[in-house]
């Protein structure tokens, strides 16, 4: 009897000790909102650095690093003075001590890309260096785009320019780690068809670049032909590969590298009619060292998937809705794929995928320089309490994750069911991921009592959904932005929230 009860003390002493650890591991600690800031402020979240926070700041031709310490309280804002205009665009690298700050602006005719070095307290290390200049007569668009490799070791910056329908010049940049210039190109790419585009610039671990051209039938349509270019560090030569789509329609292109496998992976919606009903997901794989094509296939949805992921309507169109998110490889050459339902109405009329399609994304009236996205639903740079124009509803509802092995054969789905709207600002819709190594954690509002409450619910990777307790600290009247939050930590995450009409940020312990 006394030892089963020493048994019986122990094992509560136990799960109290447990139950302490799991309240204490979900914290949220919150900034105080800077009431000398505007509502046309934009934003960035950096990363963490040295223990701190660090967070870009900018109105017009002002520009600051706010420094958080671990408890979300303002060390300083650093002005960062060497910067006398209004920047078009910034990009931000962060690396274990310091971060880089791409950004560009228009001056008298011409658009300057430059780079700077700052530290860990938002002092800048090195003057700002000039990586590339164009002559524009309009830059109301940024001209330079960005991509960074897996390991932060190789930068590509890259321009098109759109100015002959029959040929766009691509311009590449690719930089080390140090932006030092490795190598630059300026290769012309064929256009052929009169409603050719470029989409989908990366560049992997090894500096090898890789991108699409698209062509639909005309503007705003499904497309129809596919190419792949890849393009090695130190070449000026593209290599080309036509990938055959056996009489079937794709919408929402992704490009993603799997540096471990050495393979480029393009995944699409495709239907089989001519802008029909989304039927499944069309899979391209080529092994970049053995330079080929490795498979070519369509996964069918079945009627079970389609009916857990339908919001309402029928099972045919339940996937109509839907964008690729996210892409996770795995590291024996499968994937993991997030997508999620969005769309917009109007004064009652609701829009459909095609209508989100302005034509070719990488043309610009005024310009002949411009990369951008069509889907770029949660891609607006910075942000400040955006609005879209009145009367525009915003819709972000259930989430479907599909698992594939290897072989491109679905494992396993999952749907993450949410129902989520808003007013004039997709703002508070959508959702946040933080990559845990041992599960994904997906973070969304749900709206209880005209209230949004965070709430999180991860996925392991055999699937299995779990929903995590309600997350503590949450009933202050912050209104958070998960879309727009950054993974600082392995299970720790920077989310912008709103507090009475101010900006402020959480810091998340999951």
């Amino acid at each position: 009897m006394f030892l089963y009860m020493k048994k019986t003390v122990l094992f509560i002493a136990v799960l109290f000790f447990l139950s302490v650890l799991v309240t204490h591991a979900q914290n949220i600690i919150y900034s105080e909102p800077d009431r000398t800031e505007t509502t046309n402020t934009s934003y960035e979240i950096i990363g963490k650095i040295n223990g701190n926070i660090l967070i870009y700041k900018g109105y017009r031709d002002l520009h600051f690093i706010a420094i958080y310490d671990n408890e979300m309280k303002l060390i300083k804002k650093v002005r960062q003075e060497y910067i006398s205009d209004a920047i078009i665009d910034a990009d931000f690298i962060q690396y274990q001590d310091f971060f880089y700050m791409i950004y560009q602006y228009h001056k008298r005719g011409i658009v300057y890309s430059m780079g700077v070095k700052i530290d860990g307290n938002g002092n800048k290390i090195d003057n700002p260096i000039l990586l590339d200049t164009t002559n524009v007569s309009v830059a109301s668009n940024k001209v330079y785009s960005l991509s960074i490799s897996e390991d932060k070791q190789k930068i590509l910056l890259f321009k098109i320019n759109t100015k002959s329908d029959k040929e766009h010049i691509v311009t590449t940049l690719l930089f080390d780690k140090q932006l030092n210039v490795l190598h630059k190109s300026k290769i012309l790419v064929d256009m052929p068809e009169k409603n050719d585009f470029l989409a989908e610039f990366v560049v992997d671990n090894d500096g090898d670049v890789a991108f699409m051209r698209e062509a639909g039938t005309k503007q705003n349509d499904n497309i129809n032909k596919l190419t792949l270019f890849t393009k090695s560090a130190f070449s000026d030569n593209l290599k080309l590969y036509d990938i055959k789509l056996s009489n079937i329609y794709l919408d929402d292109i992704k490009l993603k590298v799997d540096n471990v496998n050495k393979h480029y992976l393009v995944t699409s919606f495709y239907s089989k009619q001519h802008r029909g009903n989304v039927d499944g997901l069309f899979v391209y794989l080529c092994d970049k060292k053995a330079d080929k094509e490795l498979l070519t296939t369509s996964v069918l949805f079945t009627d079970d998937l389609r009916n857990q992921a339908k919001s309402d309507g029928g099972i045919k169109t339940a996937f109509n809705n839907f964008f690729i998110r996210n892409i996770i490889m795995k590291q024996d050459g499968g994937f993991v794929i997030i997508t999620e339902s969005v769309y917009t109405s109007s004064r009652g009329n609701a829009f459909n995928r095609w209508d989100y399609l302005y034509g070719s994304p990488y043309w610009n009236p005024g310009s002949y320089y411009y990369y951008g996205s069509p889907y770029s639903y949660y891609n607006y740079p910075w942000r400040y309490n955006n609005t879209f124009g009145n009367g525009v509803r915003y819709y972000a509802d259930n989430i479907v994750i599909l698992s594939f092995d290897d072989k491109s054969k679905m494992e396993w789905s999952n749907v993450i069911p949410k129902s989520q709207f808003d007013d004039n600002s997709d703002n508070y819709i959508g959702y946040g991921l933080v990559n845990s190594g041992s599960e994904i954690h997906i973070l969304f509002n749900v709206l209880e009592k005209r209230n949004w409450l965070l709430t999180d619910q991860t996925f392991s990777d055999d699937g299995q959904l779990n929903r995590k307790p309600t997350l503590k600290n949450l009933d202050k009247g912050y209104e958070f932005m998960p879309s727009q939050a950054k993974q600082t930590g392995s299970k720790q995450l920077i989310v912008p929230c709103m507090y009475r009409n101010y900006v402020c940020f959480a810091k998340i312990d999951l």
